[in-house]
């Protein structure tokens, strides 16, 4: 899809749901009155004293929440400073989508929808799509690029275990993007009756405030937890692909200026177009303005507006395009925004299994390899807490080929 598109095809963006000068919602008239009702029954139901107390319960029983802190002691050892691990890999369905997937579920059941229409690429936020609307009765369609599909073939037979019905898709890169084209394609329709379950923290407005919400409760419960242990954070460190793990860790602290946030996004194999899929850290290239998927945000793309490729061993975090609100916030400095290569997560990934005895995800192991690298930048002693977004289970074949590569 083109960036230009847009004006093309006379979509218009509303003034509301910016994120600085990112966000907005690009769509065609005929879906507009969806996200009006989508937005409207979120702003309702946030307020709803029966609606909270049940995604809260079901968090609980459910997900499984709260999610451990863990103190990394051998980790911490050899950075220097006290290293602490956020578990979402614990959560039900093994990664934090699960949050957002359960709020979006119960969202479209109190809509009034009969099904769900949902992307995924690692396949993490399809499990949990799966998984939810298994939970509350709701069909469920599943469009996942055929590239993503034979990299993460268990996760396709644990969706379709939960009786999602999961579409491959042949077109284009075959990866993530293309599987939100075509779930955005059959949600206009069919939006009658479907709600669009939107994994990330992209595409138009209402969907990055809906899943950030949904996300909070990673930065929350941290919050807490360490307040618990007499302990506020120096460093925090997140993932980045689309967004949504780093901006649920982040939330509670954007306005604690004393925290330094930082996010890891993956710089692949090389710089070249087409080996990375850096939007953010200062090491990006052909990266610019344009209106893709329904928001405006920075976009891997040519001068023209050609769309470039994108590359990382972790399938969730080669996204051509970055979460708006993470652009505002790279662009007033509130966060830092770094690469790891794919040499440097496998290598985190492992370190991480042999020292602490924890598998975390290859796209969770782009934060441990930026954790390792800026230990000398810390404070003696400080407190460094890094999100663990997801496990590895699903990596397994990718890290043991890395091996014999």
């Amino acid at each position: 899809m083109q960036t230009q598109q847009a004006q093309a095809e006379g979509r218009t963006a509303p003034t509301e749901g910016y994120f600085g000068v990112y966000g907005g919602a690009f769509v065609p008239e005929t879906l507009r009155p969806s996200l009006v009702e989508l937005e409207s029954w979120f702003q309702r139901l946030s307020r709803d004293n029966g609606f909270l107390p049940e995604y809260r319960t079901l968090l609980e029983t459910f997900v499984g929440r709260p999610t451990g802190l863990h103190h990394a002691a051998n980790l911490s050892r050899g950075l220097g400073c006290e290293v602490y691990l956020k578990r979402e890999d614990l959560a039900h369905t093994g990664a934090h989508k699960i949050n957002n997937a359960l709020g979006q579920a119960l969202l479209a059941k109190r809509m009034g929808k009969q099904r769900i229409v949902a992307e995924t690429g690692a396949g993490q936020h399809g499990v949990a799509v799966a998984a939810a609307c298994a939970m509350v009765d709701l069909e469920c369609v599943i469009y996942m690029g055929s590239t993503d599909m034979a990299r993460q073939a268990a996760n396709v037979r644990r969706m379709e275990l939960f009786g999602a019905e999961v579409r491959a898709v042949d077109r284009s890169c075959r990866t993530l993007k293309s599987a939100i084209n075509e779930a955005i394609r059959e949600w206009l329709g069919s939006s009658g009756t479907t709600h669009y379950l939107l994994g990330s923290v992209v595409g138009p407005h209402p969907f990055p405030t809906i899943v950030r919400s949904f996300q909070s409760v990673i930065g929350e419960e941290t919050k807490e937890q360490l307040a618990r242990l007499g302990r506020k954070p120096d460093v925090m460190i997140a993932c980045v692909g689309g967004g949504s793990n780093s901006i649920g860790f982040f939330a509670p602290f954007l306005d604690a200026t004393e925290v330094r946030l930082i996010g890891v996004e993956a710089g692949g194999s090389g710089t070249a177009a087409g080996e990375h899929s850096i939007r953010l850290a200062p090491e990006a290239q052909d990266v610019r303005v344009g209106v893709m998927q329904g928001c405006k945000s920075l976009v891997i793309q040519s001068p023209e507006g050609q769309i470039l490729g994108t590359h990382s061993v972790a399938p969730g975090l080669d996204y051509v395009m970055i979460g708006p609100e993470h652009a505002a916030l790279r662009d007033s400095g509130r966060v830092e925004y770094i690469g790891a290569t794919d040499v440097e997560a496998l290598s985190a990934l492992r370190r991480l299994a042999r020292e602490e005895g924890i598998l975390c995800a290859l796209e969770s192991a782009h934060a441990v390899a930026g954790a390792i690298a800026l230990a000398e930048s810390y404070p003696p002693g400080g407190t460094v807490v890094v999100n663990i977004s997801g496990r590895g289970d699903k990596d397994l074949d990718t890290i043991f080929e890395s091996e014999t590569a």
